[in-house]
């Protein structure tokens, strides 16, 4: 049984779009044990809170079984960004929530947003929470309008009144200020409807006792603030220090890194997480795999990866899209893509397809460093072009800092960290 020998464990959960995962962690970041579930194996509406909820039991129950239950000394959730939901006093859900790409559709509620937001807050737009709680607020009865994480972290605290940092600032938190800013009531939101807000990996309060009953866990577990699912993703990568960045190679490309200051740049869709002392930033562009899916099949890529000599250059200058328009780190809705002239070779096209696309990458970091950011100190790489050999000689010689190892690619993984620093500071670890 994991655990027997005395180690102190913790439990981080994440809850995703299509289901839950959990992990056990020790003190030295070891995943000893981890469990999994689909929404989709109790119901096919993802948007039911008691769906969620089945999900993470499932999932906590599955790693619980791998270890001594005794030994475990916190829990840390993390949700989907911007999924929101109204509740009474005791929990129960009073409408539908409304997930994280959910769009509000009243105008009205858009525009005085708008008016009122500064242009640097993470509020804007159809799919804002701050825009979800203005939907809510009107129901009876209600208590307060939470995210997804919060929720779930209430059924093991009985508190629905709590949020983390990470997960209210899209509801127009201010982690700057660390408070809740008085031009949200000025858009017409309740604030008395909104939670309470804890920095993430600080403990929210002890399990209660109905909970620690349920699971067979200690009276003294912590439950600990804990995040959203893309901070919790970086996290567990094992990057913890100012300049560290984690570059994901999926559909598209994505950079982010932790910072010592705060940086804000709406024009780029950037704004900034605030995790301890620390600051994650990043940014989204549209190159990436989409662009590689449209030439060559994986397969295709493979093979042809093998006849690139990465130490070399093709001399080709592209900025690889499938489509005009780029958001970061050039912001040009206009912005066409620049791939020509074609070489004759598919293996030295595909070369230069790379080359481009790490240019890109080159290029958002280098974004970040003149809005404020520290220098780059190294790069952890996530999704499925991390595994290509030939591109990430290519990335490191564009740019020559350590491309280090990433410890888990689990986001349970990243807010079992959280649930340490919760249960260090707790003084239960």
């Amino acid at each position: 049984m994991i655990g027997a020998a005395g180690k102190s464990l913790v439990i981080g959960i994440d809850i995703g779009t299509s289901g839950a995962r959990a992990v056990a962690m020790d003190a030295d970041f070891t995943v000893v044990a981890s469990g999994s579930s689909k929404l989709a194996d109790f119901s096919g509406d993802h948007r039911d809170p008691l769906v969620w909820w089945e999900a993470v039991k499932t999932a906590l129950l599955q790693v619980l079984d791998g270890v001594d239950r005794g030994h475990v000394r916190a829990i840390a959730i993390d949700g989907t960004s911007g999924t929101v939901l109204p509740v009474s006093a005791d929990g129960a859900p009073l409408a539908v929530p409304m997930m994280y790409n959910d769009p509000v559709g009243d105008a009205d509620i858009l525009a005085r947003i708008k008016d009122y937001a500064p242009k640097e807050s993470a509020a804007h737009g159809a799919t804002s929470g701050l825009a979800k709680v203005l939907t809510f607020q009107s129901i009876p009865d209600v208590f307060r309008i939470i995210h997804q994480a919060d929720w779930l972290a209430g059924h093991f605290t009985g508190l629905y009144d709590v949020s983390d940092e990470n997960n209210a600032l899209k509801t127009g938190y201010d982690p700057v200020a660390r408070t809740w800013p008085d031009w949200i009531a000025a858009t017409g939101a309740r604030l008395d409807l909104l939670p309470d807000v804890l920095p993430a990996g600080v403990p929210i309060a002890g399990i209660s006792q109905d909970a620690a009953d349920a699971f067979g866990l200690a009276d003294d577990v912590v439950i600990v603030a804990g995040t959203t699912d893309g901070c919790a993703s970086f996290l567990a990568t094992g990057a913890d220090q100012p300049g560290d960045a984690v570059s994901a190679l999926g559909t598209t490309l994505t950079v982010k890194m932790l910072s010592d200051r705060p940086l804000f740049a709406p024009d780029y869709g950037l704004y900034s997480h605030r995790i301890g002392d620390m600051w994650l930033a990043g940014g989204a562009s549209n190159t990436g795999g989409v662009v590689l899916s449209a030439h060559f099949d994986n397969e295709r890529i493979a093979a042809l990866s093998v006849e690139i000599d990465p130490a070399t250059d093709t001399g080709l200058d592209y900025y690889p899209l499938v489509k005009d328009g780029e958001r970061f780190p050039v912001n040009d809705p206009a912005m066409k893509p620049r791939m020509a002239p074609r070489p004759d070779s598919d293996a030295e096209f595909l070369k230069a397809i790379f080359e481009g696309i790490a240019g890109v990458e080159a290029l958002a970091y280098q974004r970040l460093v003149s809005l404020g950011s520290p220098s780059l100190r190294s790069i952890r790489t996530v999704g499925g072009g991390a595994k290509n050999a030939a591109w990430t000689a290519i990335r490191n010689r564009k740019m020559p800092v350590p491309f280090l190892p990433v410890a888990s690619e689990e986001a349970a993984a990243g807010t079992a960290r959280l649930a340490l620093i919760g249960a260090k500071s707790a003084g239960v670890l």
